[in-house]
């Protein structure tokens, strides 16, 4: 919501004016912030995966609400988890549904890692895209780790 009423405002419309159509807009159901931060983060982990850290940031940028974003962000953690997501430690949650999205993100570059013959800058490499990417330190150390490990030798050999 606060999106299409900085953009309104910014269009150059009255303040009663840009209230009275966010209010409708929220009747008739076309502005609903938790759809619109589920579709997001949904978006992001399909075609271009973040960590919860960018996500939080990303959808707090957009105007999204504290608590919607916790409530979204918790959803997508129960998701990775599948059933036994209440049962476990918010740390384990956030890893889990970090955990994929980064593994998809080092998939994807995999042909540019594996082109790093040294396995120590293989692992900086990997580390920094994790982190670049709003990745959770821990997330971003074990999986580096698993890449340099991996590898094994270049293509080109």
């Amino acid at each position: 919501m606060a999106e299409v009423r900085r953009r309104l405002t910014q269009a150059g419309y009255r303040d009663e004016l840009v209230e009275g159509a966010v209010s409708r807009l929220v009747d008739l159901g076309m502005l609903d912030d938790e759809a619109f931060a589920r579709h997001w983060v949904e978006s992001r982990d399909r075609a271009h995966p973040r960590g919860a850290i960018a996500l939080r940031r990303e959808l707090r940028q957009k105007g999204v609400p504290d608590d919607i974003v916790r409530v979204v962000l918790d959803a997508r953690e129960a998701d990775a988890l599948g059933s036994g997501g209440a049962e476990r430690a918010e740390d384990d949650v956030s890893s889990s549904a970090d955990e994929r999205a980064a593994a998809q993100l080092l998939a994807r570059k995999a042909g540019l890692l594996a082109r790093v013959a040294d396995p120590r800058r293989r692992r900086q490499r990997a580390y920094t895209l994790l982190a670049r990417s709003g990745f959770d330190p821990e997330v971003c150390a074990r999986l580096a780790n698993s890449v340099a490990a991996a590898a094994g030798p270049t293509a080109d050999e």
